[in-house]
């Protein structure tokens, strides 16, 4: 089985920085796409930041020039360093990864339980 934990979170003040950390492990044959995602309170869930496994990224416009998302293949780990934050982007913080658990089986899409990001003003 396959596991994802992330960690990280907390309550931070606006313009400050933190680091979300997510590894994944359990019985994995290849890691693909790895990415973050967020939901605030009454909001949809909605995609942050995506990585490749060859390191090609995607942003979201909201977080584009202050989020770095990056990834250590050797620790089937991935991060996103977030910096200048808003209180807008509070939210609980999800990972997820897009793996194959054997070298016959298709990928499919693991999530994480999520990490909580509080920016306060």
């Amino acid at each position: 089985q396959v596991q994802l934990v992330e960690s990280g979170g907390g309550l931070v003040q606006a313009g400050g920085s933190l680091k979300l950390s997510c590894a994944a492990s359990g019985i994995i044959f290849r890691i693909n796409d790895m990415g973050w995602y967020r939901q605030a309170p009454g909001k949809q869930r909605e995609l942050v930041a995506t990585i490749t496994s060859g390191e090609m990224t995607n942003y979201v416009d909201s977080v584009q020039g202050r989020f770095t998302i990056s990834r250590d293949n050797a620790k089937n780990t991935v991060y996103l360093e977030m910096n200048s934050l808003k209180p807008e982007d509070t939210a609980v913080y999800y990972c997820k990864a897009v793996l194959r658990t054997r070298a016959y089986t298709g990928p499919r899409d693991y999530w994480g339980q999520g990490t909580q990001v509080t920016v306060s003003s």
